[in-house]
């Protein structure tokens, strides 16, 4: 995890701002929750309570000063507008979680949590606006997504929690982490999707340069326009990508850079075990009102 934020003599840390990618969450939650879990209706809430049990997770593990859910658009406008293909090959929302989703904002406040949302930009544009918030405030954030799109954010006041499938809790994912993973700073990922393509967005990257290429090549040459910059120096194949693809992939870039959001910094704020044991009893979903009573 990050490193804490200095604290005074004799006084501990500040806890962390917890920021969650709440689109994120609720798919996951809908695909890995069986819909056998309903409430007195018979109508699914597996997206309900996988979403909010992962979120407990952290704030029983980090204890954040404040908990703020993140929604937004589907697909940003500034994306669309300069790449009309982003995201166009996801399929609609499943009515089952479309249900459940206009249902989320009032349950996760219910949990003393915040709810964020923009009707222009995404989900990850608020995240990375926050997390840039708590810093200049001299805070730590972590950000809770399974987005490698927010890696671009890691530092060393902010912690990406990265959802793993099959495993309990997120992984911890600082400046370092990106390292290991990409060969890059933090800075460099838009430069890197940029390059090697993100085909959960529909990006397609520069023709013929993998992962190791761009990575390879940003170590060297800094960032994109660095890269381009150097082309000549390239072999055959990716001088001629990058030679000719050179203003699309400014365009990538553009696309993956995050965008600062209308946002406000939360105040402090705990989690209310009590008021989330409420609604989650009126959504049938007795054992987490236990939880939360018992907690």
């Amino acid at each position: 995890m990050a490193p804490p934020a200095p604290a005074a003599a004799g006084r501990p840390a500040p806890a962390p701002l917890l920021v969650c990618d709440a689109p994120g969450i609720l798919y996951r939650a809908f695909y890995s929750v069986p819909d056998s879990v309903t409430d007195a209706e018979g109508a699914p809430v597996n997206a309900l309570l996988g979403s909010v049990n992962q979120v407990l997770w952290c704030v029983e593990r980090y204890r954040p000063r404040a908990v703020m859910l993140c929604f937004g658009a589907e697909s940003a406008a500034y994306r669309t507008a300069a790449y009309p293909p982003y995201h166009a090959a996801r399929p609609p929302m499943p009515d089952a979680l479309a249900a459940q989703w206009a249902k989320a904002p009032a349950f996760y406040e219910a949990l003393g949590w915040s709810v964020a949302s923009d009707e222009l930009l995404e989900a990850d544009d608020l995240l990375g606006t926050l997390a840039g918030l708590e810093t200049e405030a001299g805070g730590r954030t972590l950000i809770l997504t399974g987005d490698r799109d927010m890696f671009q954010c890691a530092g060393e006041a902010v912690t990406v929690l990265l959802q793993r499938s099959g495993r309990e809790g997120p992984e911890e994912v600082g400046p370092e982490g990106v390292r290991e993973r990409y060969g890059i700073r933090p800075a460099q990922v838009p430069d890197f999707i940029a390059l090697r393509g993100d085909p959960s967005d529909g990006l397609p990257g520069a023709r013929g340069i993998g992962p190791k290429t761009a990575a390879e090549l940003l170590r060297r040459h800094g960032d994109l326009e660095g890269v381009i910059g150097g082309a000549r120096d390239e072999r055959p194949g990716v001088r001629r990508a990058l030679f000719e693809q050179a203003d699309a992939l400014r365009m990538f870039r553009d696309v993956a850079t995050l965008r600062r959001a209308e946002v406000d910094r939360p105040a402090d704020r705990p989690t209310d075990r009590e008021g989330g044991a409420a609604a989650a009893r009126e959504l049938g979903m007795n054992r987490l009102a236990e939880r939360l009573a018992g907690g």
